[in-house]
């Protein structure tokens, strides 16, 4: 069964959810404790909890917001968003995350993030894969790199990692679907991969089709907040497929 990972994106301390990745165009939907709680409530076990200044600013900076939910829900929580240097990192774990998803640092220190893997295990570091048209994207987006999606993937795998947040920033934001065909082309060619599938989710139907192709885990955001997926929906789907 497909792993529904609903997202909260944190921007000075509120929860916020981008279009594509651009921060001026963003939107605010409250606390992100009441948020957390919400999705607690309708039988979710798993958060993506996005450090959006972080990202921004190369730095943790909303780790007092991942303690909150840490400490008040029981939810399973993997942070991202900012993470640059071991401190980071440690901060990170000591707020309560259980993961922890770094995708600029692994373009940018290749060295640091693999003793990271080797430190905490693969279990607790996920792959971060944001990719634009085929090619990887870091420092929030704004910075494109020469990395193809495949490559960059491969040779974190051979290296240890188990798991990968894999995201079309062009599909982020716009719910009009999820990039299934690269999706299944990833599965393809590493059936041993655990793919979590990022941007674009706009339907129930659309974690449904991932799910039947395979998909080990789907993250959602604006399509909840948007209420194009209600929660009791979803509580329907995980209780159906258990």
């Amino acid at each position: 069964m497909i792993e529904i990972i609903p997202a909260i994106d944190i921007i000075e301390g509120k929860c916020v959810r981008l279009t594509q990745g651009d921060y001026a165009r963003s939107k605010s939907y409250g606390d992100p404790l009441e948020m957390a709680r919400l999705f607690e409530d309708h039988g979710i076990g798993r958060l993506h909890l996005v450090d959006l200044d972080g990202a921004r600013e190369q730095r943790l900076v909303n780790y007092r917001v991942l303690e909150k939910i840490a400490s008040r829900t029981e939810l399973v929580i993997d942070a991202g968003g900012g993470l640059r240097t071991d401190e980071d990192l440690r901060i990170a774990f000591a707020s309560g995350a259980r993961m922890v998803t770094g995708g600029s640092i692994a373009v940018k220190d290749r060295t640091l993030f693999l003793g990271w893997i080797e430190r905490y295990g693969a279990d607790r570091i996920i792959l971060g894969a944001d990719f634009r048209d085929g090619i990887i994207a870091v420092s929030g987006w704004y910075e494109d790199t020469s990395m193809e999606l495949t490559a960059f993937i491969s040779s974190y795998r051979a290296a240890g990692i188990e798991k990968v947040i894999c995201t079309d920033i062009e599909r982020d934001g716009m719910l009009e679907g999820p990039a299934v065909e690269v999706y299944e082309d990833l599965k393809r060619s590493d059936g041993g991969i655990f793919l979590i599938a990022s941007g674009g989710i706009s339907s129930l139907a659309d974690i449904e089709l991932l799910d039947e192709k395979g998909i080990e885990g789907v993250i959602v955001g604006k399509a909840i907040y948007e209420n194009r997926i209600s929660l009791k929906s979803l509580e329907s789907y995980i209780l159906k497929r258990r």
